[in-house]
């Protein structure tokens, strides 16, 4: 998996070698960035416009794939995971209606734009400053289309920092987060990526994307997850004291005075018993109808949400892990549509 994350660096390294002029390289990749927005560009008006033809729908979930795996620190499986969440949630071994009664087949509740070609795109050489700008303009793509709203596949966790951006920037202000996660993610440059998926959180609170961050399902957090914490006005609650916090989380409130919710939800914050397709297999995490007391229960307007980190490479007993990131998928489009 290594080669494949580093597939696009090589390549440019290669023509560099080889004194293939600058000017072809960047020409090269202005084509397949200016190709691949608009892939996501006429996907988001084909399926807004079909959303606003049907009518009566204030808001609608709109999945958006970003298979990036190369900014994990450990295993790079999740770039493979949207299109198994996505076969996951049509497979038929369930009924296409949420818990609240959400119908999946209209698509006044859950539309489809594709996937962001991530790799395409590296393959090019474009690094990852690009990179994440390439990703925050596709979400605000989607965003344009109005009633939708990016419910994101990922994905190593290091999208949620151009997803957020992205959001409150086209909203014009901070949303509320609420991060559910075995691990904070707030590194300030983790192993010295400053785009790594353990330090996603540290640049979307520099960045003034958020007014409050609520990490839920923490276990695995060390010094500096705290001091950073502690920097940016953090709300971490770990799993060690979540029965003292249980009633609490399962009656939050969120978004009132900014632009509203974000919603991200990382599928190791759940125990690995429920979840076993992670590349972090962190035991003592979340049951899943935890998780789902506190999505279904938020008082608050989701303005966009994220699952990340499901590893289909690490997944057993016929696809669980991705049934179980499906039905993330699934509970969430019910709490953004209306």
């Amino acid at each position: 998996m290594l080669n494949v994350g580093r597939r696009g660096i090589h390549f440019l390294q290669k023509l560099n070698a080889e004194n293939v002029p600058i000017e072809l390289i960047e020409k090269g990749q202005k084509r397949v960035i200016d190709a691949s927005l608009t892939l996501i560009r006429e996907r988001a008006k084909l399926k807004g416009e079909l959303v606003r033809a049907l009518g009566g729908a204030v808001a609608s979930a709109s999945l958006l794939g970003i298979p990036l795996g190369h900014n994990s620190s450990f295993l790079q499986g999740p770039a493979f995971a949207p299109p198994r969440i996505r076969e996951a949630i049509w497979c038929g071994s369930t009924n296409s209606t949420t818990e609240e009664g959400k119908e999946l087949n209209d698509p006044r509740v859950l539309t489809d734009v594709g996937d962001v070609p991530v790799q395409e795109i590296r393959d090019c050489g474009v690094d990852d400053d690009r990179l994440m700008s390439i990703i925050s303009e596709s979400v605000k793509l989607v965003m344009e289309e109005p009633p939708l709203r990016p419910l994101v596949l990922g994905g190593d966790h290091s999208i949620s920092f151009p997803v957020v951006r992205a959001v409150s920037e086209k909203l014009g202000g901070p949303v509320d987060i609420l991060h559910l996660d075995a691990h904070p993610d707030i590194y300030h440059a983790f192993e010295g990526n400053k785009y790594s998926h353990a330090s996603s959180f540290a640049r979307i609170m520099e960045g003034g994307y958020a007014r409050r961050l609520l990490q839920v399902g923490i276990r695995s957090i060390n010094k500096e997850g705290r001091e950073q914490g502690k920097r940016f006005g953090v709300e971490q609650y770990e799993m060690r004291t979540f029965s003292r916090d249980r009633s609490f989380l399962e009656n939050l409130k969120l978004g009132e005075g900014v632009k509203g919710v974000y919603i991200s939800i990382d599928v190791d914050s759940l125990d690995p018993a429920f979840a076993p397709g992670v590349s972090h297999i962190e035991p003592g995490g979340l049951s899943f109808r935890d998780v789902l007391n506190i999505v279904h229960n938020l008082q608050g307007d989701i303005v966009a949400a994220d699952v990340v980190e499901f590893n289909p490479q690490r997944d057993t007993v016929d696809g669980m892990t991705a049934m179980v990131a499906a039905k993330l998928v699934r509970e969430l489009t019910a709490k953004i549509s209306k």
